[in-house]
């Protein structure tokens, strides 16, 4: 397994959500393909940790659909499947949706002056063509209603299958994702409104439209 050069180690008291991170990420962005083994201890030592919080990390990822066991073998990354992107998305735009339709009206001011901070910063990042910086602010934005609602089984869903499409997302914010900007702005509006049915609409319709098929040739 080829480990990326000039990596900076995790901090050994950092939490073992960082680690996590670090492997979603680097799965998400291509730096590990599509069918790439991933040992433990390789991925320790790239990390500066130990392999127990990697192995901890692989099983969430396993959950998460990005990586699968080889039997007798070790761990890879999950090739692209197509029908399991488009479950999971479905499921987060319903949630998504449900979430914005239930804090419609309770949103406080400065929520939305944070939603439209984070969509200047998405589309900053679009136009600089820095993919990850535009996947984090709009992380950021949706996640505003989400952290608002405050249903726990809510977040544990996005948390779980949220990394799977992030591979179509990495798609759409590669192209030419300015109309997403429009949708957030409107989105925005909406919630500022108090239209309730039209900000669930225009949310589900932002998650449904991702690409299915995820990025299949990210090296």
């Amino acid at each position: 397994m080829p480990i990326p050069p000039n990596a900076a180690a995790v901090d050994r008291s950092l939490l073992r959500d960082d680690i996590y991170r670090r492997l979603r990420d680097a799965i998400v962005d291509g730096t590990f393909a599509p069918g790439e083994q991933l040992k433990d201890g390789d991925l320790a030592a790239w990390l500066g940790v130990s392999r127990t919080p990697v192995r901890e990390a692989l099983l969430r990822l396993g959950a998460s659909g990005l990586v699968v066991a080889v039997p007798g073998r070790s761990t890879a990354v999950s090739t692209i499947d197509p029908r399991a992107v488009r479950d999971a998305r479905d499921v987060i735009a319903a949630l998504h949706g449900l979430a914005v339709r239930e804090t419609t009206g309770r949103l406080p001011a400065d929520a939305l002056d944070r939603m439209r901070d984070a969509n200047r910063r998405f589309a900053e990042a679009l136009d600089a063509g820095d993919v990850a910086a535009a996947l984090d602010a709009d992380d950021e934005l949706h996640g505003i209603p989400v952290a608002a609602l405050g249903n726990r089984a809510l977040e544990a869903v996005l948390e779980q299958f949220g990394p799977l499409i992030r591979r179509a997302e990495l798609v759409r914010f590669t192209g030419d994702a300015h109309e997403s900007v429009e949708r957030h702005e409107q989105l925005i509006e909406l919630l500022a409104a108090g239209d309730a049915q039209g900000a669930e609409s225009v949310t589900f319709d932002i998650w449904h439209s991702l690409p299915a098929e995820g990025n299949t040739d990210q090296r």
